[in-house]
């Protein structure tokens, strides 16, 4: 270990190497890879994380913590760039398109047949390369034996980052189809690809690009482009075991709880801490932080090894060096002490703690459950009480959401809700005693709706004796949605119906003395988009209304216990300090006399960095959501990008700058995008784009499917 940093591990079983090199597929397209692995004469299993972050320099700090780490185990671990990307040849495409899982395929098939390869292969990824994980894995390509997914999704269309209960998710339909715009157009490196090809590439690349948003709001209902690659249409499909792995702050948990629940259960195992959207050993907060590639390390060794492949401890023979787990008592492939045995759902349970935007560790409890649902959760109904209530909250509820993928920076969480709940109605209920709540509560509401149009929000609040509202849980409803994600039905104003949705889990312990409180919102600006009419609102009716909540036995689990992370020796990028002042991560900006509410965004993506090679890398992001208290159609989401790389020894000096824009009327949706890049001072690629998009989720006459035998009163 290094003295200086205990989690860093300094020697390894194995000797390794790493060696850069093209992985061709059948239609001549070459794929940039980086290989590291152990020296050893024995052909070893493969394992794969395939992502278009560019190897070279956007994810290689966080590469070298675990890729050598895993050859240090005898594994061979490969990082490669999806075509279109990074040094990679072929032309982007849009996110999980059938070509990329395609090559996918051809890369495990690839890797299997090299001499170094066992012919088993495993894949893992966290995000985009956890969810094309999934989504390889449900190819079932046949030397694909295991996948590790972490904070990936199995619904493409409402647990993405494009929609959410039907609505568009303002916030990262917009951020993050702008952040891909600036990174599909980063150009390939000369270092590695060549003085003379890189810029052939990079103008062939540029002229292939078109924003992603423009496909995501194409298509407002779940139809068939979300379907693809949703793998909760068929979990049947997946043959490779799963580990799935998600963190309580991170918005796609509830994918690991779907999978649990619907994979065979010899094939699968759950682990939810309370983590944000990262790997659990980086110790980026909340913590704790565990020895998460150890853990991964025991699902490799069960699925990747055949039964006799594990070296015996005590003389070291076998096919490679102890690994300190014991002696391999299988009798199949699948079973037997070395994994299988965890819960099959191991999950954090978090104690009540303070609202706050960061929190270094949150305290809490591990529980396990050998089924889910589990037996040991039990739905309870709280119903609401009161008279009607009319529900019209200001457009700018919402401000105080958070980010919607927390990685972790200051400013990231949910501060104290008081201000939300303001805007929202409220229901409490008393917390006699300890209630411990794992799963995902339930809410049903009779509603009368004032417009055709409009969104129910809803969270979940912990209230502390002293008025503190901590944000437990929170989910959203179109409801235009509300007879399915795959249709928009307007709502006759004036009608009253009842409408069920779930909120997003959670492990959640209320204390005695507190109140659980249910705060209901018609906005939720700039998580929704709001519908226009939206500002009518609509009246809540306690009678036959009620949240449930997924009530656990009080019973945690000592014996699961995890390793102190451990890591590789990092690669070395440094990050030069300037004097300039640090710009705030999030500001809200109100101007009173014109009732207009902005949140002023720096989301923090890198700011500059050198690495060994030489290479300068520095990107700025900045992001701007606005709009006025009373008016839906005043919405409106931008962010500006600038990237530059330089490498002083080639004299090569590109950059990338994007300016991406959307707002909105009744009828449509109104885009912008601005794409420039430069090599040096030449301008090699300038475009802008202006589309409009019916809002078809959105427009009272869209869906005439009104019956009224659907309504309530």
């Amino acid at each position: 270990m290094n003295p200086l940093n205990p989690h860093i591990r300094t020697s390894f079983p194995y000797e390794t190497t790493h060696e850069d090199l093209w992985i061709p597929l059948p239609d001549g397209t070459r794929l940039y890879a980086r290989v590291w692995r152990p020296l050893t004469d024995e052909p070893v299993p493969a394992l794969l994380e395939y992502l278009p972050f560019r190897l070279t320099d956007r994810t290689a700090t966080r590469d070298w913590q675990r890729h050598p780490w895993y050859a240090g185990h005898g594994y061979a671990s490969v990082r490669v760039d999806i075509r279109g990307h990074g040094n990679s040849e072929g032309m982007p495409t849009d996110e999980y398109a059938q070509i990329e899982l395609a090559d996918g395929v051809d890369v495990v098939d690839w890797l299997a047949a090299q001499p170094w390869c066992s012919g088993s292969v495993g894949m893992f990824g966290i995000s985009w390369g956890g969810s094309n994980s999934l989504q390889i894995a449900a190819r079932a390509p046949e030397s694909l034996k295991a996948i590790v997914t972490v904070c990936s999704t199995d619904d493409r269309y409402d647990n993405d980052v494009h929609y959410m209960g039907g609505s568009v998710l303002a916030v990262d339909t917009h951020a993050w189809a702008a952040t891909m715009l600036a990174f599909v157009a980063r150009p390939p490196d000369p270092a590695h690809v060549g003085r003379v090809m890189w810029r052939d590439m990079w103008v062939k690349r540029l002229k292939a690009v078109d924003p992603y948003v423009h496909t995501w709001l194409a298509h407002q209902t779940r139809d068939a482009y979300w379907r693809h690659g949703s793998i909760r249409e068929d979990y049947g499909a997946i043959r490779a075991a799963v580990l799935a792995v998600g963190g309580w702050h991170d918005p796609y948990r509830d994918t690991v709880l779907r999978l649990v629940e619907n994979l065979p259960p010899d094939r699968v195992r759950g682990l939810i801490g309370p983590w944000c959207h990262e790997y659990p050993d980086r110790g980026l907060p909340p913590g704790p932080a565990i020895g998460f590639l150890q853990e991964t390390l025991r699902w490799w060794e069960h699925w990747l090894k055949p039964p006799g492949s594990l070296p015996d401890p005590s003389t070291g023979s076998g096919t490679g060096p102890s690994t300190g787990l014991g002696t391999d008592s299988r009798t199949d492939p699948g079973t037997g002490p070395s994994v299988m045995p965890e819960p099959l759902l191991r999950s954090y349970v978090m104690d009540a703690h303070a609202p706050a935007t960061t929190y270094a560790t949150l305290p809490g409890r591990w529980v396990g459950d050998a089924a889910w649902p589990s037996p040991s959760v039990t739905p309870i109904s709280y119903p609401l009480q009161g008279a009607p209530v009319l529900v019209r909250s200001p457009q700018h509820t919402g401000v105080d959401a958070g980010r919607f993928s927390p990685f972790g920076n200051d400013a990231d969480l949910p501060p104290n809700q008081r201000e939300e709940d303001a805007r929202s109605a409220c229901f409490e209920f008393e917390a006699p005693e300890e209630t411990w709540i794992l799963g995902r509560p339930r809410l049903r509401l009779r509603l009368t709706s004032h417009s055709p149009l409009g969104q129910v929000i809803a969270r979940v609040c912990d209230v502390a004796p002293d008025g503190a509202s901590t944000l437990v849980t929170r989910g959203a409803l179109n409801l235009s949605a509300r007879h399915g994600r795959d249709q928009a039905v307007s709502w006759k104003p004036g009608s009253t119906e009842e409408v069920v949705f779930d909120l997003t889990g959670i492990g959640y312990a209320f204390p005695p003395g507190h109140r659980i409180r249910l705060s209901v919102s018609s906005a939720y600006w700039p998580w929704i988009w709001p519908q226009p009419g939206s500002e009518a609102g609509f009246t809540l009716d306690p009678n036959g209304s009620s949240l449930e909540l997924p009530v656990r036995a009080r019973e945690s689990d000592p014996s699961i216990a995890f390793e102190e992370p451990e890591q590789s020796e990092p690669l070395g990028v440094a990050s030069p300090t300037t004097f300039d002042e640090p710009r705030p991560e999030r500001v809200v900006v109100r101007d009173v006399a014109k009732g207009e509410w902005r949140l002023e965004v720096d989301p923090h993506h890198g700011g500059t960095r050198v690495y060994p090679d030489g290479l300068e890398c520095t990107e700025d992001a900045r992001e701007m959501y606005t709009i006025q208290e009373v008016d839906p159609l005043s919405a409106r989401a931008r962010s500006d990008w600038s990237i530059r790389l330089h490498r002083p020894d080639l004299a090569w000096n590109a950059t990338v700058e994007t300016h991406s824009e959307i707002t909105c009327d009744a009828e449509d949706f109104i885009t912008s995008n601005e794409l420039i890049c430069k090599d040096g001072d030449e301008v090699v690629f300038h475009r802008t784009w202006e589309r409009r998009f019916p809002r078809t989720a959105a427009v009272a006459d869209a869906a005439p499917h009104w019956s009224p035998g659907g309504a309530l009163g």
